[in-house]
């Protein structure tokens, strides 16, 4: 578990191939509700991506839970080799090769962080090869609720270029380091002063949190294709 109420899990192609993508996407698991309608679910790849993905390496997801949630159902009931069906990978939710600008401001909250792990690779070469900087700005109610925290704190720690600002709604943790904030992250964009000559933003997560922040940024003068936005929505 990667909180009280956040389970991370790691698959394999069990057709020998290789499961590669791009840092950014996500899979569609497909299952069935109790009445035997089809449905399906995304879940944004989180695996560190350092290298092509070759056969039987394993991806990772991390999968929140909701109370009384179908997708909930199957996950919590998979045991070590269990198997799913899924599809993918999807989507654009990526750094893009053709980006010029000098600044990254990644935005998330919950599993919403999970792309921005994923492309950390990519990020530490951006930083050595074009100086450009990035904050990642992360919502989280309680510090127990930091998914991949220990990993960003050390990525910034070891990489000055890269600036991890978590947000607190509801508990701080002891002894917080500067870049510790209370409150939501739609709060402190201000703060980075968001300037569409030098900015490109990802938003990823709460839908609430990516509407506030869509509306703060287009504020700022960012244009649109300028904002990338992935919405996870909790469904049952």
């Amino acid at each position: 578990m990667l909180a009280p109420t956040v389970g991370h899990y790691a698959f394999v192609r069990d057709d020998g191939q290789p499961l590669d993508y791009i840092p950014g996407q996500f899979i569609q698991v497909h299952f069935h509700y109790a009445d035997g309608t089809a449905t399906k679910r995304s879940y944004s790849l989180a695996t560190i991506h350092d290298h092509a993905l070759g056969a039987g390496e394993a991806v990772e997801i991390a999968v929140s839970y909701v109370p009384g949630g179908a997708a909930t159902a199957l996950f919590e009931s998979l045991d070590v080799g269990g198997q799913i069906d899924a599809s993918g990978p999807f989507g654009r939710f990526c750094l893009m090769p053709a980006d010029v600008n000098r600044r990254y401001l990644l935005i998330g909250t919950g599993t919403g962080v999970t792309p921005y792990r994923a492309m950390l690779p990519q990020i530490e070469t951006l930083i050595r090869e074009r100086g450009i900087e990035v904050v990642l700005l992360f919502g989280a109610r309680t510090p127990v609720e930091l998914l991949y925290g220990d990993e960003f704190r050390a990525f910034a720690q070891a990489h000055p270029g890269f600036r991890f600002v978590p947000c607190f709604s509801r508990e701080l943790p002891e002894n917080p380091h500067a870049d510790v904030r209370h409150g939501y992250v739609q709060q402190f964009l201000d703060e980075f002063a968001p300037n569409p000559e030098t900015d490109i933003a990802y938003l990823c997560g709460n839908p609430n949190m990516v509407d506030a922040c869509f509306e703060t940024l287009k504020g700022y003068g960012l244009p649109v294709p300028q904002i990338r936005r992935e919405k996870y929505v909790s469904s049952k």
